[in-house]
């Protein structure tokens, strides 16, 4: 797998997880995808969860119930349906990506406690950043001044769950304006780099990986970590 990085190179900070954490560069959609379900669907109760730090090439993805209505014109970026929750979003270089694989029984989390422990991590980050950042409960994802800065979307197969959160970082804005983000026409987005300092996915990748940790484990358990 590459590991080269989309935007500048970042200082990232050393963190032991209680989850094996997988930084994992620039890589396709599909691939990742697949890897994700295959995880899901061969981990036992003793296999650790892990986490998934990475960026995609520019792609459009629908969740299982979407509404291609929603694409308004893909132009040369691929469109592929997913399943997923949720509607049609955007990934490409320079946002960060997050997948927790995560074994929610054992976590003791419900779906609606995933999705808020998400969106609370990035909100948690931004705070760090300066950032007045909210969440909306009709409306999954986190915002800024009324526009999105990260969008969420997961399935959970087996009691654990994949997919995940999409942080815009440095990534380019403009296919957003291709489609209806997550369903809401003329939603506008917003990234790290516009609002902060911070214009690397390897910086914000260690920053918010803090915060999600948090969020999810309440008590560190004993498990590998690996960069």
């Amino acid at each position: 797998m590459s590991t080269e990085p989309a935007c500048a190179a970042g200082e990232p900070a050393a963190l032991p997880p209680p989850a094996v954490v997988r930084r994992l560069g620039l890589q396709p959609y599909e691939p990742t995808w697949r890897a994700m379900q295959r995880f899901t669907d061969e981990r036992t109760g003793a296999t650790p969860d892990e986490i998934w730090l990475l960026e995609h090439p520019p792609v459009f993805t629908l969740g299982m119930n979407a509404d291609p209505a929603h694409v308004l014109g893909a132009g040369e970026i691929p469109v592929v349906r997913i399943d997923r929750g949720g509607q049609v979003t955007y990934h490409g270089p320079g946002q960060l990506v997050v997948y927790p694989l995560v074994d929610l029984r054992r976590a003791a989390l419900g779906v609606r406690d995933l999705v808020s422990a998400l969106e609370r991590a990035v909100i948690d980050y931004a705070a760090e950043l300066g950032i007045d950042a909210e969440s909306r409960r009709s409306a999954p994802g986190v915002y800024v001044a009324g526009r999105k800065l990260a969008s969420v979307g997961i399935r959970v197969r087996r009691g654990a769950s994949y997919h995940g959160i999409a942080l815009n970082v440095c990534n380019d804005l403009e296919p957003f304006r291709q489609i209806n983000p997550c369903g809401y026409a003329g939603l506008e987005m917003t990234r790290l780099a516009d609002l902060t300092a911070v214009d690397a996915v390897s910086t914000a990748a260690e920053g918010l990986l803090r915060h999600l940790v948090r969020r999810l484990y309440t008590a560190v358990r004993a498990a590998p970590s690996t960069t």
